[in-house]
């Protein structure tokens, strides 16, 4: 996949550091967590509950963040998100018991609640329909990427100064992400002064790239409601592995914190590799037959069934680390692969309101870490088995699999007063793709 347009490049790159820097934020606590349970003085059910503060504003600030997208523009929009995110992160490194660290995961996740969804209005503006997959699944490769870096980092930090001194240095990261991101990026690529006419052929026509249209909030919601219920499984899967993996093999297999966070990168570096594919896979399924549902369906469903198979071992491999650590990766990759496809959806549905639509969408995977941390909490102090939560969780996957055969988002939203389609979207992709002009 390649993308000529060096002005779209740059931005998909700062996008892809956005993500990354995001979710070290957003799982270095899993790191932390046995020093910080430790520290505190805290059970695994308020571990738990801190894991879940995060996920309270995530999960409603996904609505506010698809408004946030599409009314004030994805560049004021992240950089109010990155600024949030580092106040909340330095703020972690100061707390002094369970009230004062749940307060600074809630801040986080005010601060990364809209992030997504904005970042992916802004790709939706500078990407063209046949790189949405490739886009979304290499900024989520990056995602992921954070995730792989993240247990060895924060245990060496911890290790060399404190875990508190490693919030206080992300927090400052973040920061200078927004300060990149304010003075580089413009909504509308029209207005970029790295842009050439040429390079504006391959962009999506201005009519996609404009802001401040109004949403309709209730049409939009009831046809973006089976990507909710199938991100809603995905979450549920991801949840586990964000917060529970480095305390896993921490608890389960007695590893002390650096070859834990060994073991547990891992894993997330196989997700780095799915994430990339699955991406890639989509965008050359819609190259070739010109099928969006097919295109963005089958990869899912691919994804949930193989990770269902390889989450299989786990419940009945005996415990085996030498097993169970190459099935997480296993399933990890798969997983994954559901990422770029299913980020494109919203995009694919509703190009003229990816912000909202995508903001929809991700608040299923808001309610899933809602609900999932504490009831993985309570599973470990009652059964005292850190493998429970990871053998309950296989339901969710073929569930994931048939909800995604209920998304058709080959079928494009038409606003309720609106009689024809506009040129955006996919309709857009198709005569791209038909003229030859992606590559």
């Amino acid at each position: 996949m390649v993308i000529r347009n060096v002005a779209s490049r740059s931005v998909l790159l700062i996008i892809c550091l956005l993500y990354f820097i995001l979710y070290i934020d957003r799982v270095n606590i899993s790191t932390a967590a046995p020093l910080i349970q430790k520290d505190l003085g805290l059970s695994a059910v308020q571990l738990g509950l801190v894991f879940s503060a995060f996920a309270y504003p995530y999960a409603l600030f996904q609505l506010a963040g698809g408004w946030l997208g599409d009314r004030l523009g994805p560049r004021l929009g992240l950089t109010i998100c990155a600024v949030l995110v580092a106040i909340a992160t330095v703020c972690t490194g100061v707390v002094g018991g369970l009230a004062t660290l749940f307060a600074a995961r809630l801040v986080l996740g005010i601060g990364e609640g809209p992030a997504f969804s904005t970042a992916t209005r802004a790709l939706a503006n500078w990407m063209s329909p046949t790189q949405r997959g490739f886009a979304q699944g290499i900024t989520h490769s990056a995602a992921r990427l954070g995730n792989a870096v993240t247990p060895p980092l924060i245990a060496a930090i911890s290790v060399a100064l404190s875990w508190r001194d490693s919030f206080y240095i992300l927090g400052g990261i973040s920061l200078l992400w927004a300060i990149v991101w304010y003075f580089y990026f413009r909504d509308d690529p029209r207005t970029h002064r790295g842009v050439t006419p040429d390079e504006l052929k391959d962009l999506p026509p201005a009519t996609v790239a404009a802001t401040r249209k109004r949403i309709p909030w209730g049409p939009l919601l009831r046809r973006i409601l089976p990507v909710t219920l199938t991100d809603f499984c995905y979450g549920w899967i991801l949840w586990l592995y964000l917060n529970w993996l480095p305390s896993f093999f921490t608890h389960e297999y007695h590893l002390d914190i650096k070859k834990s966070a060994v073991f547990a990168a891992g894993v997330f570096f196989a997700g780095v590799i799915g994430d990339t594919v699955g991406g890639i896979a989509s965008d050359m399924i819609l190259k070739r037959t010109g099928d969006v549902g097919k295109a963005r369906v089958s990869v899912i469903v691919v994804g949930f069934l193989g990770s269902f198979a390889c989450m299989l071992p786990i419940a009945f491999g005996g415990g085996d680390l030498a097993v169970v650590a190459p099935c997480l990766a296993a399933a990890f990759f798969f997983s994954e692969l559901i990422v770029g496809p299913i980020w494109a959806v919203p995009m694919d549905i509703a190009p003229e309101y990816s912000g909202a639509a995508s903001g929809f969408m991700n608040f299923g995977f808001g309610m899933a870490g809602i609900i999932s941390p504490v009831v993985f909490g309570a599973l470990i102090d009652m059964s005292g088995r850190w493998d429970l939560p990871f053998i309950l969780s296989l339901v969710f996957l073929p569930l994931g699999a048939v909800l995604a055969c209920t998304m058709k988002p080959g079928k494009r939203f038409i606003a309720p007063d609106v009689g024809t389609q506009s040129d955006g979207g996919y309709a857009v992709g198709k005569a791209a793709l038909l003229s030859g002009k992606h590559s």
